[in-house]
């Protein structure tokens, strides 16, 4: 890392379990399970009809009057984004234009703002007129599209499903003019982000940033895909609650789901100079490549994420044994699970088996390029109240597996813990956090 000591100040999110960080960690420390059948769309012919739905809410209370028109070019990915970066930002202390433009406290050249973020698919309804127009014989024609299907699609389309425009949204609304950055490297995009964000506060490039990620997979392009690649639990759509097992023996598949999750980090001396509330500091940031040749499926050694895990550790200058927590990525698609506990175990050594594990997606379902920053805040929630809920669905571990995983709720001070994800292109993550008690430590 660089010389400035990065700390976290500010925690947003919107997940299944509710509208807010308070509404998620309560949900997280009761066991409950943002799951359900999907209502987004019918779901009928899809192997799986689960999915992890955000509650109701209406994006117009999250943005600014003069910035309300924009609202149309916003896909539902850009608005949890917007959602979750409101209170991140609020609860930070921080006054940006889009707050208070009257009570600004923060130079906005120097905030930065980096976010991951998914393929975005469009609402089928979008595009159908066009597509109908395009057809000879019921077969799409690609020359009708182009003379008579275009016509049919707003010039503005593109606008509200290109990646970036969750960063370009955040960052006119709240008037953020330093780096900007875009990560999509699927659900390790969120925890890249971050890294990213810390690496350029360390090196004295900005002062603060916001970072995390957004994602909406309740769409049924992104689901008919999960579906037929078999990654989607085909089994227990008539039990939500526990359909979702990372590391259990009896688990059959992930669940997708959608949700955002941001930090405000910042310079520590910046913090203290305007007396923030800290929550805890980023002190290691590792990740790597490495792909499977059936890129369905995680490398059954691991190793990418190993490498991952093993760079953050040296980063942030710990042993194996320093470790009190790990919220690892554990979709509850047996295999991948296997090789993640196999990359942890590698990494950990001997000392593997001590920290607790908490997976997290049997409850909020696994929300994408939002899952590694929504796994972010839950672990700081966690450091912060000395307390680590108990893991759901995993009753019985998988052969193999050797972890830690929590079977009823700890009170304990974490001093250390690990988040790590990985995605089927090969990109894997990992995040040292240090809990943060105000001692100065060299």
């Amino acid at each position: 890392m660089g010389s400035a000591r990065v700390v976290i100040t500010g925690l947003g999110a919107i997940s299944p379990l509710g509208l807010t960080v308070g509404d998620m960690w309560g949900g997280l420390c009761a066991g409950r399970c943002g799951i359900g059948q999907i209502t987004a769309f019918d779901p009928v012919g899809f192997s799986c009809k689960l999915a992890g739905q955000v509650p109701d809410y209406k994006i117009r209370q999250y943005v600014p009057k003069s910035y309300r028109k924009a609202i149309k070019l916003m896909s539902r990915d850009i608005q949890l984004a917007v959602i979750a970066a409101n209170e991140a930002l609020t609860s930070s202390g921080l006054v940006t234009k889009g707050l208070d433009p009257e009570k600004v406290n923060v130079d906005p050249a120097r905030m930065a703002i980096n976010l991951g973020a998914g393929l975005i698919s469009c609402d089928l309804v979008e595009l159908a007129p066009a597509v109908a127009a395009s057809t000879t014989d019921g077969k799409f024609d690609i020359h009708k599209w182009g003379k008579d299907g275009l016509e049919l699609v707003t010039p503005l389309w593109l606008l509200k499903y290109l990646p970036n425009m969750l960063a370009c949204h955040i960052g006119i609304i709240h008037d953020i003019q330093g780096p900007s950055n875009t990560i999509t490297c699927a659900e390790a995009a969120a925890h890249l982000a971050i890294g990213e964000a810390t690496q350029i506060i360390a090196r004295g490039d900005t002062d603060i940033a916001l970072a995390g990620g957004a994602e909406a997979k309740v769409n049924p392009i992104i689901m008919i895909r999960q579906c037929l690649l078999k990654r989607a639990t085909s089994e227990n759509n008539s039990s939500p609650a526990t359909a979702c097992r990372p590391f259990d023996a009896d688990a059959k598949g992930s669940v997708f789901g959608e949700g955002a999750g941001m930090l405000v980090l910042e310079n520590l001396e910046n913090a203290r100079r305007r007396g923030a509330k800290i929550y805890a500091e980023v002190v290691g940031v590792g990740h790597s490549n490495n792909i499977n040749p059936a890129y369905e499926c995680l490398e059954p050694d691991g190793y990418g994420l190993q490498i991952a895990i093993e760079k953050a550790m040296a980063n942030a200058r710990i042993q194996p044994e320093d470790l009190d927590l790990i919220v690892p990525h554990g979709t509850g698609i047996a295999a991948d699970d296997l090789a993640e506990a196999k990359a942890i175990e590698a990494a950990l050594g001997e000392a593997a088996t001590k920290p607790a594990v908490w997976p997290t997606k049997s409850m909020l379902s696994n929300t994408g390029a939002a899952s590694g920053a929504i796994d972010v805040v839950a672990a700081v929630c966690a450091m912060t109240e000395s307390k680590i809920p108990a893991a759901k669905n995993c009753d019985r571990k998988a052969d193999g597996c050797n972890l830690n995983i929590v079977k009823e709720p700890e009170q304990k001070k974490i001093c250390y813990t690990l988040c790590c994800s990985y995605t089927y292109g090969g990109q894997t993550a990992a995040l040292v956090l240090k809990n943060f008690d105000g001692e100065m430590v060299s």
